[in-house]
């Protein structure tokens, strides 16, 4: 049988940021993948990660920066970016972005292995 998912748990992240997570191990219980929406406020950033998860990411208003190893690109209102499992990244939103985020498997806070601060 369908699971319906009836509303997202918020998440509350320093900074500013809010996440929504709909699928995942906090609101649903599931490993396998998460799926949340990520509101970040103009000049918000996060430690960067090598994360032991594949992140396809959506932009659905304003720019996603992203730092890897090797350079830097941003990820604009309707455009996408996948990051690999165990490929270093930090997300920043200069100016604000609104976003999906799917990570394969599920987002933990320990699975993405951010760098100490």
């Amino acid at each position: 049988m369908p699971t319906l998912i009836d509303c997202p748990t918020p998440i509350p992240v320093p900074g500013g940021k809010q996440i929504h997570e709909y699928i995942g191990v906090v609101n649903s219980g599931t490993e396998a993948a998460s799926v949340a929406i990520m509101n970040s406020p103009a000049g918000w950033s996060e430690p960067g990660q090598r994360p032991e998860f594949d992140e396809f990411t959506v932009v659905l208003k304003g720019a996603l920066h992203v730092e890897f190893e090797g350079g830097t690109l941003d990820v604009s209102a309707g455009q996408a970016v996948i990051s690999k499992k165990g490929e270093w990244v930090r997300y920043s939103t200069p100016h604000g972005a609104e976003y999906i985020a799917v990570c394969v498997p599920a987002f933990t806070l320990q699975g993405a292995r951010r760098d100490a601060d």
